[in-house]
This record gives structure tokens, C-alpha cells and sequence, in this order.
């Protein structure tokens, strides 16, 4: 049997059924209607929110990077939550602006902005972290039209990556930011050009569960902004300094040393250069504040035997969960945290691949796992389904169209 990834802290089990948010899970299918369907616990979300507030630093920002999950009702609840909302296109800015997320408290990376972009977000008022010379002069030229002056930063493609990082977004030749040493010419001709100049944005990876190397990227990252500062002669009103904090998703996976991670910052900031005394500082998290609270549920529709192999086959598949198929940028196909959702408490009897209904190999949830016995109507879940999972998915894919998403918001 190939290893199931570890089940994330906050669901229960009452009769044998998974337990999200207080409801059982044939209770929500029956709500909906029908399957598949994402399930997002808000008060794990905020739960989580509380627990990064906690173990950072006093005075850190957290934004929260809308890519992860732009679920309208998510961001309409988080976005009192959190300081931000990082954003990746003019879509994203819109929804960001009608989750109730102020102008002032939005920042827009990702390269490849097109003009009409760039006018949307000078605008509004939003921050643009700017990844070229060239989109410089091109937001320049739109805040001059526009008879705006626009709030502009620098994203920086640092010289290092951040270590242990399923997605490295730094170091060497990268699409994103500027390399480090344009950085300073740059930050001089915005000041001089008159804009509302914001700092500095730097993302060196992804995914990374190692809280030394998500340490030392942030130690890393503050002494790059050090020397920007003191190269360009101009102050640093801000500096985002990424995230990269990973959950668990395989079973050799552990969770990330959040403390250490809170505490290694500390430590970083108190000691940053005198450049940097007034700049203030955040990060930007994604998957780390929604992955975990999210479940898919999808239902079996056919037991199958081949050659002596059991396959479950559902009505959901990776047109809603690529990345639990291992086709989301996996080199090696492991399990997600999968389970028989009305089966919780049963013990494991048998091997079994559990498919989607897709026309194509590709479309494996779970290969080769333990599971009890499941029949026609037992449900499934997906866990760690909160993050790059109905938006980052083909949900066209062959006509079968979305997945229902549900937000369970906290009790007040």
C-alpha cells in the first residue's frame, strides 16, 4: 500500500462520519444537493490567522495571497482579519475590492501586466510591485494619464531560494522581479519620478516546511533590504518578505515549527540595519492560513475490480483537484490525506485507487491506499483541499463542470 498523507487537526467523527465544522458529512452533501463539494471550516481560518498573529513578531503585517483561495465569502471573512490582500491580476483586485479589502491595503504582483492592469490598480489606489524596468515606465506613463500618482514597489528576484521550498521563486534567472543589483537605479528614478514610494516585495519560494530555512530567507531578505536601501540613498517605507510556510501533505511530511519561525524573525528584525529602522515589514501567506480547512467531498458512483485491483471511482477528479492528483507541479506522485468520509472509524480492510470520472490515467485521488471496504454512495474526502484547489483546477475539463463551494463561517 502506498501511504495516505496525515489527516489535519480540527474535524471530528460522530457515527462514523466526518465531522467539518459541527456538520456531519452526508449533512452537507444533502444541503448541497449534490457532489463534489469544496467545505471550507472559516473558524479553522481564523483559528490559524490567530495562531501566525501569536508567534510573530509584535508589529508584523500578514496578508493574505488571494491566489490561495479567492472563494468570495473566504475573503469577505477574512479581509477584517488580515492587514491585506495580495493580488495576481485585475480580477483578483476586484475581488479583493468587494470582499470590503481597502485600496490602501492591496498590493498586485505577477509578471505580464497589461496596461489595462496597471490603470485599474493606479486607480484604485492599490500598491503595484513592479517586476521590470520596463513595467516601470509603462505604470508611469498610465499614472500620467491618469493624472494619478501611483503607489509603486519593487518586487526583487533575491540571489537566493528559499531552502527546502516545493516552488522556488528566487535565485538565479527567474521571470519574477527585478535582479537584485537593478534594484537601487530603480528605486531612485520612481522617487524622483514622484510617485507614492512603497518598498520592496520579495518571494524566494513556496511550500517549504523547514522552519531554519524559512528563517534564514527572512534574515536573508532583510539584510537585501538593507543594502538596497543603502545603495539607492532612498528610505524603504515597507518590505514584504514572502512566506513560504508550507503544510503537510504527504505522510514523511511534519508541520512547520510556526514558534521558530516567529522566533528566528524576532531575532532578525531587532538586529536589521539602521536603513531599515522605520521601514515597516510583512508577510504574505497563502495556503498556510486556508489549505488545512478545506475538504473535498465527493461521492463513489462504482466499485470496480481489474485484474485484482480495486478501484473506487467518484463523480469528482482533478478538474477540481490537480493537485491532489500529483499534477499540480508534483515530480513524484504521493497521496494526499484521503479518506472514506462515511467510513471514518472503520478499520482498513483493503487496497484501493480511488479515481475520478475523468477519460484519462491522470485522474487518481488516492493510488493504491488503505481504506476500509466502500460501496456505491459512500463519500469521500479530500483533505488540505482549502488552497489551490476549485480556481487552480481545469474545471472545463471535458464538460463536467464545478465543484459547489461552501464557507461554514465561525460563530460570533
Amino acid at each position: 500500500m502506498k501511504p495516505l498523507g496525515p489527516i489535519p487537526a480540527g474535524f471530528a467523527v460522530s457515527d462514523g462520519e466526518l465531522v467539518i465544522a459541527g456538520c456531519k458529512a452526508s449533512a452537507l452533501v444533502a444541503q448541497a444537493g449534490q457532489t463534489p463539494q469544496f467545505v471550507y471550516d472559516g473558524a479553522l481560518v481564523a483559528q490559524r490567522i490567530a495562531q501566525v498573529r501569536t508567534a510573530m513578531p509584535p508589529g508584523l503585517g500578514l496578508h493574505y495571497a488571494i491566489k490561495a483561495n479567492p472563494f468570495a465569502p473566504l475573503l469577505a471573512m477574512m479581509a477584517p482579519l488580515v492587514d491585506g490582500f495580495d493580488i495576481a491580476s485585475a480580477g483578483e483586485l476586484t475581488l479583493a475590492q468587494v470582499a470590503g479589502m481597502a485600496a490602501a491595503r492591496i498590493s498586485f504582483a505577477g509578471p505580464g501586466k497589461r496596461d489595462a492592469e496597471l490603470a485599474s490598480a493606479i486607480a484604485a489606489g492599490a500598491t503595484l510591485n513592479l517586476e521590470s524596468v520596463r513595467e516601470a515606465e509603462r505604470a508611469l506613463h498610465v499614472a500620467n494619464r491618469l493624472g494619478v500618482t501611483p503607489r509603486l514597489a519593487i518586487r526583487v528576484n533575491p540571489d537566493f531560494a528559499l531552502g527546502g521550498s516545493g516552488m522556488k521563486m528566487g535565485g538565479g534567472a527567474k521571470p519574477f522581479g527585478l535582479d537584485a543589483q537593478e534594484v537601487p537605479a530603480l528605486a531612485r528614478r520612481l522617487v524622483a519620478a514622484g510617485c507614492d514610494w512603497r518598498g520592496l516585495h520579495v518571494y524566494a519560494g513556496s511550500q517549504s516546511l523547514d522552519a531554519a530555512a524559512i528563517g534564514a530567507a527572512q534574515a536573508a531578505t532583510i539584510a537585501l533590504a538593507g543594502r538596497i536601501g543603502e545603495q539607492a540613498g532612498v528610505p524603504i517605507p515597507a518590505c514584504n518578505l514572502g512566506g513560504g510556510f508550507g503544510i503537510p501533505y504527504f505522510a514523511a511530511d511534519r508541520p512547520l515549527d510556526l514558534g521558530a519561525v516567529g522566533a528566528a524573525l524576532g531575532e532578525a528584525l531587532e538586529r536589521r540595519p539602521t536603513e531599515l529602522a522605520k521601514t515597516a515589514f510583512s508577510i504574505e501567506l497563502g495556503r498556510y492560513l486556508v489549505g488545512e480547512a478545506g475538504v473535498y467531498l465527493t461521492r463513489i458512483i462504482e466499485r470496480k475490480e481489474s485484474r485484482g485491483a480495486v478501484f473506487l471511482i467518484t463523480d469528482g477528479g482533478l478538474h477540481h483537484q490537480l493537485a491532489a492528483s500529483g499534477n499540480f507541479g508534483t515530480v513524484i506522485r504521493r497521496n494526499y490525506p484521503v479518506a472514506i468520509a462515511t467510513r471514518m472509524d472503520w478499520p482498513v480492510t483493503e487496497e484501493a485507487s480511488i479515481v475520478g470520472c475523468l477519460c484519462t490515467p491522470l485522474d487518481v485521488l488516492a493510488e493504491r491506499g488503505g481504506f476500509p471496504r466502500a460501496d456505491e454512495g459512500d463519500l469521500v474526502a479530500v483533505f488540505c483541499a482549502g488552497a489551490y484547489g476549485a480556481s487552480a483546477s481545469p474545471m472545463a475539463f471535458l464538460g463536467h463542470g464545478p465543484a459547489q463551494e461552501l464557507l461554514i463561517a465561525p460563530e460570533r
